[in-house]
């Protein structure tokens, strides 16, 4: 993967927990529905095809969302 495409990533993925997180905070969604998204994005990426390289990228990308469900992100306050 090329830099730019990881530093997209990185910021893409810090984007989208802020806004979950700012989506929480307003009660507009609860922790259950955010974990929702998350465990649907995984599920999404598990399953897709295409190449080769991409099956193994979206592989990746399944796994690292499966452990920011299972890490104790941020999204999941004590």
């Amino acid at each position: 993967m090329s830099n730019h495409s990881t530093t997209s990533g990185v910021a893409a993925l810090s984007i989208c927990e802020a806004l979950l997180l700012a989506l929480n905070d307003a009660k507009v969604l609860p922790e259950n529905e955010i974990m929702g998204v998350l465990k649907d994005a995984a599920t999404a990426n598990e399953n897709a095809g295409g190449s080769d390289i991409e099956i193994k990228n979206h592989k990746a990308v399944a796994a690292l969302i499966n452990r920011i469900i299972t890490g104790g992100n941020s999204v999941r306050r004590p």
